[in-house]
């Protein structure tokens, strides 16, 4: 049994078949002799421990600088080529592909699919990542998937994975979950972004925007190239009426010399 008021601050919905961990107390019914667990509290079984794990290796990820923002690296303004490491049947990748050829229609993107969820997801995860890095070929890392319990998303919390994310050359954003998940890959990535929508939103350029920018850019310059052609174009009329042609000047210097030449002999006489 579980009254009103204890269910109202459950943080979970509890469901036929879910294995918990309670605790309560022991109420006869007398008139059929039977007995019933009256519970104060509730919550999934493992979900404690899972938790106390959790927090256990924040505070040591924490306390070893991987959540500092100088180690954050910068994401380009206008990516190349952007690596989506996720399962290529979820929700997540179709989202994240959806916005990002709204934005950017020709953009290139690299699926690498892994599974996000189980025993061998972390490993899995942990290849993609550092073979991405071995061959270069993305400037972007999205490590996407969608919502789920905390055990569905323990696999980010692995702390192999946090520290593959951590001395990725490529800059790493994570978008796991919905917005009020929080998994240590998102400590550690370059950048949370609360959706695999919201990371397209984030990481893929509008190009309409760039090619506006360009537009405004292309008018600037050449409104400052007539500019400086036409103050160079006044310098030069300027200077060509302050120049005197070479044949005036040998003209001048003649004469000047028969001038001279007539007063030498004059002077002599």
């Amino acid at each position: 049994v579980l009254f009103r008021n204890q269910a109202a601050s459950l943080a979970f919905r509890p469901k036929d078949g879910m294995s918990v961990v309670g605790f309560g107390r022991i109420a006869v019914y007398e008139p059929r002799g039977s007995y019933q667990i009256i519970f104060e509290y509730l919550e999934p079984k493992g979900i404690g421990n899972l938790q106390i794990a959790f927090e256990k290796l924040k505070r040591q990820l924490a306390a070893e600088g991987f959540f500092d923002e100088q180690a954050k690296r910068p994401l380009p303004a206008l990516p190349t080529t952007i690596a989506i490491v996720t399962s290529p049947s979820g929700a997540a990748v179709r989202d994240f592909i959806q916005v990002a050829r709204r934005r950017f229609s020709n953009l290139p993107l690299k699926v690498v699919p892994v599974r996000v969820q189980g025993e061998s997801a972390p490993r899995e995860i942990i290849q993609a990542l550092t073979w991405l890095n071995d061959i270069e070929t993305c400037d972007v890392i999205v490590l996407a998937r969608g919502g789920g319990s905390i055990e569905d998303l323990w696999a980010f919390n692995d702390e192999q994975v946090a520290r593959t994310i951590f001395v990725s050359r490529i800059p790493v954003v994570s978008a796991i979950g919905h917005e009020t998940d929080f998994t240590i890959a998102d400590f550690v990535a370059d950048l949370r972004a609360p959706t695999p929508s919201a990371a397209a939103e984030m990481v893929v350029p509008s190009k309409a925007e760039w090619q506006t920018g360009i537009d405004v850019l292309k008018r600037k310059l050449y409104v400052s190239t007539i500019s400086n052609l036409k103050l160079l174009g006044k310098q030069l009329y300027g200077l060509h009426h302050r120049i005197v042609h070479p044949k005036r000047r040998i003209q001048d210097w003649r004469i000047r010399q028969d001038d001279l030449s007539m007063r030498l002999t004059t002077t002599i006489h």
